[in-house]
Parts: C-alpha cells; sequence; structure tokens
C-alpha cells in the first residue's frame, strides 16, 4: 500500500507559504466535507423518526458502542497515514479478549488480566510491523496472514466455547469501564475522549505524529532526515494492537461474556470511519478530527437506517457508497487544491 514519492508531492510542500496563507475553511476542507456528511445523515435521520432522534437513550447507546471500534479507529488513522494498512487488529482483539477473560477467570484479579491482555496487543502489533519493516512483507499481506493466524488460534483455544464474565462486576475496576459520569455519560465513551485527545495531540503536535507524517508521504526523504523510519512503522502497528486490546477489554466488561468471534464485524467499521474521516489511502496526510467523526458517522448508520424504515441489510451498502463518496470526494479537492 506504501506508495513510491513519485506518486504524490514532498511533505514540504504543504509547508510552503503558499499553502500557510489559504483561509482556514480551505485548509480544513476535509474536515469540513466530513462534518457536512455527518449533519446531512442526522438530519435524515431525524426527519425519518423524530421520536428515537430527540431521545438521550439512543445516544447514550451510541456512547456505549462507539468505543468498541472507534479507539482502533483512531489508532488505525496513524498506520494509514504511513501508507500501511492493518487488517488483523480484529483477530487480535479477539486473542488479547481471551487472554483477558481466562486470565481474570483463573486469578480473579482485574488488574493481571488487563496487563497481560494490552501486552498480547502489543504482541501482535510488534509482530506485524516486524513483518513489514524487517521481512519486507507488503503490510496488506502479512496482516492478512496474521488475521488468520491469531483468529485460528483463538478457535483453537477455545473450541469454539465461550467464556461468562459475569463474577467481573464484583471488581473495584469494572466500574471504571463501564460507570457513568453524573448518570449521564458512560465511561466507555470518556475512553474514547480520552483516547482522541492524547492521539489528537500526539498526531498533529508531537514529534512523532511528524514522522509518522514524512514517513508516509516519502519514506527515503524522511530516512535521509534522520527519521527511524522502520521504528515509527513498528511503533504504529504495536499502537494500534494495544487500541485493539484496550477494545476488547471495554467490550468484555459490557456484555459480561467472551465468544471466540469477539472482533469480528469491526475490520469494516473501523477502516470506513478512517476512510471517511478523510485521511489519504496513499499516505502522507490524515486527520484525527476526520477519524473522530468518520466514527460517530459509522456508529449512527446501521441504528439510523433501521429508523427510518429500511432493513439492516442496507448498512453495508451505505458503508460502501459512503466510502466511494468521500474518496471521491478527496480525489477531487487533491487535484483542484493540492
Amino acid at each position: 500500500m506504501a506508495t513510491t514519492a513519485a506518486q504524490k508531492p514532498p511533505a514540504a510542500a504543504s509547508a510552503s507559504p503558499a499553502h500557510q496563507g489559504r483561509p482556514w475553511h480551505h485548509t480544513h476542507r476535509f474536515q469540513l466535507s466530513t462534518i457536512v456528511m455527518l449533519v446531512v445523515l442526522y438530519a435524515i435521520f431525524l426527519i425519518g423518526d423524530t421520536r428515537t432522534y430527540t431521545s438521550f437513550d439512543i445516544y447514550r447507546s451510541f456512547m456505549i458502542s462507539i468505543p468498541f471500534f472507534g479507539i482502533m479507529a483512531l489508532a488505525a488513522t496513524y498506520i494509514v497515514t504511513l501508507g500501511e494498512i492493518d487488517l488483523s487488529f480484529p483477530s487480535i482483539y479477539g486473542l488479547a479478549g481471551w487472554v483477558f477473560s481466562i486470565v481474570y477467570v483463573h486469578t480473579d484479579s482485574f488488574l493481571i488480566a488487563l496487563v497481560l491482555c494490552l501486552m498480547v496487543g502489543a504482541l501482535g502489533g510488534l509482530i506485524n510491523g516486524l513483518l513489514v519493516t524487517k521481512l519486507g512483507i507488503p503490510s496488506i499481506v502479512a496482516t492478512i496472514g496474521t488475521m488468520f493466524l491469531w483468529r485460528g488460534l483463538v478457535n483453537v483455544l477455545t473450541e469454539g466455547k465461550g467464556i461468562p464474565l459475569s463474577s467481573i462486576t464484583s471488581s473495584p475496576l469494572h466500574p471504571l469501564f463501564t460507570g457513568q459520569l453524573f448518570g449521564l455519560i458512560p465511561a466507555q465513551f470518556l475512553w474514547f475522549l480520552a483516547f482522541a485527545i492524547v492521539l489528537g495531540l500526539v498526531y498533529k503536535r508531537h514529534r512523532f505524529g511528524s514522522h509518522v507524517l514524512f514517513v508516509g508521504d516519502n519514506a527515503a526523504s524522511a530516512r535521509m532526515m534522520g527519521i527511524n523510519v522502520d521504528r515509527v512503522k513498528i511503533q504504529c502497528f504495536i499502537l494500534l494492537g494495544v487500541c485493539a486490546a484496550f477494545s476488547s477489554v471495554l467490550l468484555l466488561n459490557q456484555m459480561l461474556f467472551f465468544w471466540a468471534t469477539t472482533g469480528e464485524g469491526y475490520l469494516l467499521t473501523t477502516l470506513a470511519a478512517v476512510f471517511i474521516g478523510g485521511t489519504s489511502v496513499f499516505g502522507g496526510k490524515g486527520t484525527m478530527i476526520g477519524t473522530f467523526v468518520g466514527v460517530l458517522i459509522i456508529a449512527s448508520l446501521e441504528p439510523g437506517i433501521i429508523a427510518i424504515g429500511l432493513t439492516g441489510f442496507w448498512t453495508q451498502f451505505i458503508y460502501g457508497l459512503l466510502i466511494t463518496i468521500s474518496v471521491a470526494i478527496y480525489a477531487h479537492m487533491v487535484r483542484r487544491g493540492g
């Protein structure tokens, strides 16, 4: 998925005086187009089912379910910005979730289970990063392999059986993952906001975020600047693995049960949020705000589709339609304004 320098302008071009002198709405046009899409969708849903969309209950439901894939979308923005792709994170999600479940059942320690779960996520990401950087395997090929590897391992370990986690409600740490602030805002959404703020600031303001953008734009030039390209890529894969593991903990604390299929179904929704948000499929450009809004769009689609009277069978079609429209808008804007 990585591209050559000849396929796009160097990163330095984005820092030119002409670019810096452009109006705010021009430099943030990708984010604005995503926000407009969100507003239009909610307007349609509100008109289609006013009673449901004027009730706080549906928004509380959104806030609980969004973090289960939204945190991964934030981390996946780093991977896509690099010009890479990771298809294995739903399988890491499942494997890390199994580790959390089995360790908690046998130790009755939430903290130990959490730490080992995150370590498994980091290990899964590390293996992906090493396959891509040290063996030179294209990320799409490497992560297809690990996707089946980790999911297959979960199936072997569980033999398709689930693990009940009802006893986890007695843990003093459980409310940190399922409680509500002022009885209104679910803890899951607060975690999502925390990840969004931290990862957004790192992406936009920290040196590491700048390195990700430089590597995604032109890896050869980044090396000449002294950036350790391999390390940046490995760290981004580890980040996504850890975020997948943490997301699984949020899900398991909510559902109180582990299934062998845990994590399946989040691949499309996670990547759709990134691409709808306006992160370039070619690497070198991305927007965390766009991904955040993209997550809100994806989370609202299925219930919104049902609310306006369509069946759930329309969901994937509309996912695909929105991704196609978003990529087309992105390509058009780049062609017009660079």
